[in-house]
This record gives structure tokens, sequence and C-alpha cells, in this order.
């Protein structure tokens, strides 16, 4: 049976009839066009579907679109300034070669702002702690863990040189 949803999908109010079995991943990708949010696995297990729901990450794979009613979502099309300048840690991604293919990056960059948020200067162990739930079938993970580290610090108003070094 179709429902109403409403929600503000990185910072514009967005209205859809949708079933009411619709996923939140389906609902951004297909409804509006928001592919930047990836389906990896359907399980829950690998992060490539990472979005914040009020400001907290949550994998969107295992969330339906109603609830996310009356909810502020930003996707990793919404993380960057409407200029187009990059996000500190999308930047520190890039800077520091924290991807490959690039298929879990949407994702692993979604996880580690809500980390980085929760925790402004976390040690190594914390990053890889806190991105366990995000599956990377390219790396060793050695350079996402870099590129977090040094996003972090430019979160904070450091500067991306400094973590490179």
């Amino acid at each position: 049976m179709p429902c109403t949803v409403s929600m503000t999908v990185n910072g514009k109010a967005v209205s859809r009839e949708v079933e009411e079995r619709t996923l939140l991943v389906t609902f951004l990708r297909d409804q509006l066009g928001l592919t930047g949010t990836h389906v990896g696995c359907d399980t829950s297990q690998c992060g490539a579907c990472v979005v914040h729901i009020d400001g907290r990450s949550v994998k969107s794979c295992t969330m339906l679109a109603a609830q996310a009613d009356g909810a502020a979502v930003t996707t990793i099309e919404g993380l960057a300034a409407a200029d187009g300048t990059l996000h500190p840690m999308q930047a520190a991604f890039r800077e520091h070669h924290g991807l490959q293919c690039g298929f879990c990056t949407p994702g692993m960059v979604m996880s580690a702002v809500d980390l980085v948020t929760a925790n402004p200067s976390p040690s190594e162990h914390e990053v890889r702690e806190g991105l366990e739930g995000n599956i990377c079938r390219c790396t060793g993970y050695h350079n996402i863990v870099k590129a977090v580290m040094a996003g972090a610090e430019a979160m904070q108003g450091g500067t991306m040189k400094a973590a490179a070094e």
C-alpha cells in the first residue's frame, strides 16, 4: 500500500509517494536520483549505503523510507559545500588515496564524518574500530585510516599536510 514520505534530503524538502516496504536506499537512488549511496550487500554488512539521518550514520539498506519521514537526511552528494568545495573528509580521502575502486567510498566517508563528529581526535585504533561496519574489498585499509586521521584534523581546523607527514 502506498504512503507519502516527506523529509529533508541534502537541505531540500522532498515528498514522494512510495510503497510502504521501500527501503531508504531505494528511495534515495530510484526516486531522488542520488546514486552516490550504493547498494553493496542488502544485508547491512558492507556499509556502502551509509547516510546520515538527523546527523547520525545509518545503513540505509536496513531502514524503510517511511521510517525517515520527517527526518533530515544527508547523502554523500550533500556533504560538499554548495559551491562544490569538498568536505574536509572527502578532500582527505582524495589527498591520501583512501579509495581504490571507489564503491565503498561514500559509505566510508559518511561513517568517518560521524565518527569524527563524535570523537574529534580519534586514535588509529578508534578509527579502525569505528569503521568496522564498512567493508572495502580493494584496499588494506591503511590509506583509509590515514585519510580519516587527516580528515579529522582538517575538520578541527588543522591542515591535511601535517597529517600526511
